[in-house]
């Protein structure tokens, strides 16, 4: 079981749902601030992150932007979040 380091940034557009999805990276963050969040995570804790905050975003308004840090190749989005087109960089904005 290896845990592996991700930065999950969001951006949620509707205070209930902006609720749910920063009680949900709680329960997965070992460190963060305000909507960017630092989560050691297995795989199956990662598909569970992505699937209980999935359940609370609105995918056509809402973006989620998680970053595996040790590797580059390894950026996952969900809702509007653009993945980074330079492999060079990576960009959040």
């Amino acid at each position: 079981m290896t845990r592996l380091l991700y930065l999950v940034a969001y951006d949620v557009r509707n205070p209930k749902r902006l609720r749910l999805v920063h009680r949900v990276l709680k329960d997965f963050a070992c460190g963060g601030q305000k909507s960017a969040f630092e989560c050691y995570l297995t795989q199956a804790e990662h598909d569970e992150l992505t699937t209980r905050v999935e359940e609370c975003m609105d995918t056509d308004e809402d973006a989620l932007l998680v970053i595996r840090l040790t590797d580059r190749d390894s950026v996952s989005t969900m809702g509007i979040a653009v993945k980074p087109a330079d492999e060079l960089y990576t960009y959040l904005g």
